[in-house]
């Protein structure tokens, strides 16, 4: 489950005193945010971005805050979407705030005058200044033009962040209810019950606070997995402020997330491994793939490998159960990226051979790397009260619904907002970014968002897995895009020449 200055020196020289589109200084005091200079720095201390930084108060409480959808965008009511929804319980107005952590990372062109681009993170739970400090090199097309403004949702990276320690993967015991509870009553016990109001549409309203305290009018977003569930709702409710959308890794406003991650990822899974069995080298190296697969889960129903692996981070000994369990993170996690899979028939080859520790190793770094990223109790808070509520069947043998049903039964979640589940059409000019073999968000859910969409443009990219934010030419799409934001005129031809990483074929890398 772990995956889980006052601004010291205003400009008083006016002649240099640079202003946003909206109008307002950056530096000065706008509302209650005041931005000064600092340096955003990648997760990993790999380098740093300078920006400009400061902090928003916001209310805690947002149920008395809500606001009516504005022109620009229409919610669409299908019977099913309207059955399931439920209005927020009234409550009493906030008495207490939360402060949100913003960055502005200024446009090169400092005359320029294009819209900001508004950066929303996934997860749930990812910080969206750590998203653009590991990503920055794909919005430098971007950021030429176009102030870039990173808001880390409420509950994640330093916006009052909800973090709970819970129990590894590849550690989980036969019967690990036990300590799921234990580890959500410690994290209550930590944050209380305000956890409660770190929800999708109590974001939605944090974002256009950020909005108008920085004086912009207008603005774009990008948003990737999760986010673009932020990004929808935001468009909903106040599209009348957006000049453009960018969706990456899509989820549609109907969905409930969680039942059919198992389906799908299987579904990713497959086409993996039929890329590989096409490819000469590939093929040659691994001829038996599939069976070698099916060899693996078999014998990881039952069985349990006790492994003695270097750790990550220390590099001292560490007790590893390889099992049913970590089988399946593994395929899972090395599924996410095309890095990911041009290593994964090598790593399913060695284990059906009996060498577990490079598939055990790979999983836990890259388990570990995702853990570190995500606040889990915020994302506690949206799944509890956002999916889980709309589960309408028992998917037994899905082990992670049952431990999220097992966490939602101790977390205190409100009812989801009543329009969060609606169809959502809109007018707004939006491309849709899709790795033909995502296996948390395929094509297929972009498509369902689309149908409301009127201006849309869905680009696919083959052999790829979730986010393609960096992937091939996107960074240059994706500034066409924004500085022109017509989906039907953006030329993605160079997307024809595109081709996923080469699969290992041993342990050392690809074929010559």
């Amino acid at each position: 489950m772990r995956l889980r200055w006052m601004v010291v020196g205003i400009a008083w020289n006016l002649a240099v005193a640079q202003t946003t589109p909206g109008g307002a200084t950056r530096g000065q005091l706008i509302g209650h945010l005041t931005l000064s200079d600092c340096r955003l720095e990648h997760p990993l201390r790999l380098n740093s971005v300078a920006a400009r930084c400061g902090v928003l108060k916001v209310p805690l409480n947002r149920a008395a805050s809500a606001i009516p959808a504005v022109a620009g965008a229409t919610a669409t009511v299908t019977a099913a979407a309207s059955a399931r929804a439920t209005p927020v319980a009234a409550l009493t107005p906030a008495t207490s705030t939360l402060d949100l952590k913003v960055a502005v990372v200024p446009a090169l062109n400092r005359r320029a005058a294009a819209t900001p681009l508004f950066l929303l993170a996934g997860g749930p739970g990812q910080s969206a200044v750590d998203m653009y400090t590991a990503l920055a090199g794909a919005f430098a097309r971007i950021n030429r033009d176009h102030d870039i403004v990173l808001v880390d949702q409420r509950g994640t990276g330093k916006s009052s962040p909800l973090y709970c320690d819970y129990p590894d993967d590849w550690q989980r015991p036969a019967d690990a209810m036990p300590a799921l509870r234990e580890a959500t009553l410690a994290c209550l016990k930590k944050y209380g019950p305000d956890v409660r109001h770190y929800t999708t549409g109590a974001a939605v309203l944090d974002l256009d606070d950020v909005r108008a305290a920085l004086g912009y009018q207008r603005l774009s977003l990008y948003a990737s997995s999760y986010g673009t569930r932020v990004a929808q709702l935001y468009m909903r409710r106040l599209g009348a402020h957006v000049e453009a959308a960018i969706l990456d890794g899509v989820t549609y406003p109907e969905q409930v997330i969680g039942p059919d991650t198992p389906l799908d990822g299987e579904e990713a899974l497959q086409k993996i491994l039929s890329r590989c069995l096409g490819d000469k080298n590939c093929a040659t190296a691994y001829p038996n793939l599939r069976e070698e697969l099916s060899t693996l889960r078999r014998r990881f129903g039952p069985e349990t490998v006790a492994l003695t692996l270097a750790d990550p981070v220390g590099g001292t000994p560490t007790l590893v159960n390889f099992n049913k369990a970590m089988l399946g993170a593994a395929l899972r996690f090395l599924s996410y990226s095309g890095a990911g899979a041009s290593i994964l028939p090598t790593l399913i080859h060695e284990a059906a051979a009996g060498d577990y520790a490079p598939l055990a190793a790979q999983t836990i770094m890259t388990a570990l790397k995702l853990s570190e990223q995500i606040a889990s109790g915020m994302q506690n808070t949206v799944i509890c009260g956002e999916d889980v509520p709309f589960l309408t069947k028992t998917y037994q043998g899905n082990e992670q619904l049952d431990d999220l049903r097992e966490i939602c039964k101790l977390w205190p979640a409100d009812k989801a907002d009543a329009d969060l589940h609606l169809a959502l059409t809109s007018s707004i000019p939006t491309l849709l970014l899709s790795g033909e073999a995502d296996p948390v968000t395929p094509p297929k859910y972009a498509e369902a968002a689309a149908r409301g969409l009127t201006r849309h443009r869905h680009l696919v990219l083959q052999g790829e897995g979730h986010g393609q934010l960096a992937t091939s030419c996107m960074p240059r799409l994706m500034a066409e895009f924004l500085k022109t934001p017509d989906p039907d005129r953006l030329d993605a031809g160079c997307l024809k020449v595109h081709r996923p990483a080469d699969f290992f074929v041993r342990s050392t890398g690809p074929a010559p």
